[in-house]
């Protein structure tokens, strides 16, 4: 049987500054099972949606991985 691939597709509200949104992304990748699929950044509604696929424990990593330095670089 195939393992289940999650999908998720957070929003953050930060779609300007680059360094901020490179290092969500880092967070992101630095889970090994998961891959990045799509950065989209709006400049103008200053927000960035992620999309990133993996196994269930790997996702929710990740996610949380993200909220995390989110919560920690967005003002």
């Amino acid at each position: 049987m195939p393992a289940e691939i999650i999908e998720c597709v957070p929003n953050f509200s930060e779609g300007r500054d680059k360094k901020i949104i490179e290092k969500i992304a880092c967070a992101i990748e630095s889970v090994k099972e998961v891959k990045l699929l799509h950065i989209d950044t709006g400049y103008d509604t200053n927000r960035t949606v992620m999309t990133f696929i993996g196994n269930a424990a790997a996702v929710e990593e990740a996610a949380f991985r993200s909220v995390k330095t989110a919560a920690e670089c967005i003002d």
